[in-house]
């Protein structure tokens, strides 16, 4: 039986497909002069080769769910997790930009042209940016632009530039605008003196105009081919390139980015309970871990480090950055950063909402962790204890949690401008909104705190 994935269902070439739980691609009869270009030119082998696509491989055609317009089956190397631009940090997103124009570039020299440049194409695999959309290569023709230039913009260049020049925070503006933050939005948002950076004035001021200028007029192929050359399309990706390159977030210092240098560990308490952790996690062994609330990946590393494919989620998207400057520096295989707020975590979105995955529907996993923020979600958020258990219960098997009581000096920060109103906010009304939904399987006091870490396992679903 199979059953086609909804996120690839606008592409004509072809569809994902899942079938006996393995995922496969039907390339289309459509799409066969460009597959069979892909594949004979050079430009697959040189791609996969430098690990910037993912790999396929050929299989029987009778797999295919729509036989009568099928040329190919294939299936490609999975991806562990599948994760959105509107989840990444800054310079996730500018990596997967710059990867995006390296590809474009290195097809233009085997005869192809980058037909699709949705952020959506890159996925984030043993910590490198990685295109995964093979059918995403047309034959170039001479003089005809670059098709997906607007797009990119969209996907990548307005967002990265409202993120360095306006807000940070402006990133989540990528989960309502799906198909990338339209060019005159993002003009209007810009600072004026955006308007004196060649670069940003050319790709979006001047992009955005022209958009509006020519949105009521037809234009035909006919009109635009023999306009721009090849070495004139070589121009254009270097200029998007080196005004990608010139986009910088100022260094970010946050709220929570300094929350380990900040706490009320002393060195050997805090060394005592990533011991504690691993020891937690080696027990389980877990296929694959969320850490929520994560930060900069200190405990999340617990578990990469023994190489098990770890997400590790933080609202920060300072603590995120730095995560992830940390992954590319020590050239990490099995972390990946994501910022994610769980009180709003990302949602099913799209037609029919199944393009884009939820946060849960992609889950559940082996194991969850929720280390040091459980009193951010209780006293912070107002979440009730039993909320919480039930939400962490549809995420994963196996829980690995942290209690703060209301003696530490973190839960007194946030207590100190407001009402105390948790009088279930104790280790024992902990330990009975989660035994509703898990099973107590350890329970461990952190050396030199009044923390302690519990290991539960969640109660069979009838």
């Amino acid at each position: 039986m199979s059953e086609k994935v909804s996120g690839s269902f606008r592409d004509p070439s072809g569809f994902m497909f899942k079938h006996n739980g393995q995922l496969y691609r039907q390339v289309n009869q459509k799409y066969r002069e460009e597959y069979d270009l892909l594949m004979t030119s050079g430009l697959y082998n040189q791609l996969t080769k430098s690990k910037t696509l993912v790999v396929h491989t050929e299989v029987d055609l009778e797999l295919a769910p729509m036989p009568e317009i099928a040329y190919k089956v294939i299936q490609p190397d999975v991806v562990e997790f599948i994760s959105y631009p509107y989840e990444w940090c800054f310079n996730q997103l500018k990596d997967a930009a710059i990867l995006t124009l390296a590809i474009a570039r290195r097809a233009l020299e085997f005869g192809m042209s980058l037909k699709d440049a949705s952020a959506y194409n890159i996925q984030f695999q043993q910590g490198r940016p990685i295109f995964i959309d093979t059918l995403s290569f047309e034959k170039y023709e001479e003089g005809m632009p670059w098709v997906a230039y607007r797009q990119f913009c969209q996907h990548f260049l307005a967002p990265l530039a409202l993120m360095a020049k306006k807000d940070i925070r402006l990133a989540q503006m990528l989960r309502l605008h799906i198909d990338g933050i339209p060019l005159d939005l993002a003009s209007k948002l810009l600072p004026g003196g955006t308007r004196l950076n060649f670069g940003l004035a050319s790709h979006i001021h001047l992009h955005a105009r022209s958009q509006e200028r020519y949105a009521d007029k037809e234009v035909s192929q006919a009109e635009v081919k023999g306009r721009i050359s090849k070495s004139a399309m070589l121009g254009l990706f270097d200029s998007l390139l080196s005004t990608v390159r010139s986009l910088r977030v100022k260094t970010i210092q946050t709220e929570w980015t300094d929350y380990y240098q900040d706490n009320n560990y002393t060195e050997a308490s805090f060394e005592a309970k990533r011991q504690l952790v691993k020891s937690f996690i080696e027990k389980v062994n877990p296929k694959q871990v969320w850490d929520l609330g994560g930060n900069t990946g200190e405990f999340s590393r617990a578990a990469s480090d023994l190489g098990i494919p770890t997400v590790c989620y933080d609202i920060d998207p300072g603590a995120v950055q730095q995560n992830y400057d940390l992954v590319k520096k020590n050239k990490e295989k099995f972390m990946l950063p994501l910022c994610m707020d769980l009180t709003n975590p990302s949602p099913d979105l799209g037609w029919h909402n199944a393009e884009r995955e939820s946060m849960q529907t992609r889950g559940p996993v082996d194991l969850v962790m929720a280390l040091a923020l459980i009193h951010h979600l209780a006293i912070s958020n107002n979440v009730p204890l039993v909320d919480v258990a039930n939400y962490f219960a549809d995420l994963g098997e196996h829980l690995i949690i942290e209690f703060v009581p209301k003696s530490d000096s973190q839960v007194k920060r946030l207590l100190a401008s407001r009402v105390d109103i948790f009088p279930d906010y104790s280790l024992n009304g902990f330990k009975k909104a989660f035994e509703e939904q898990f099973t107590l399987k350890l329970q461990e006091q952190v050396p030199g705190s009044e923390r302690t870490i519990f290991l539960f396992t969640r109660k069979a679903q009838f």
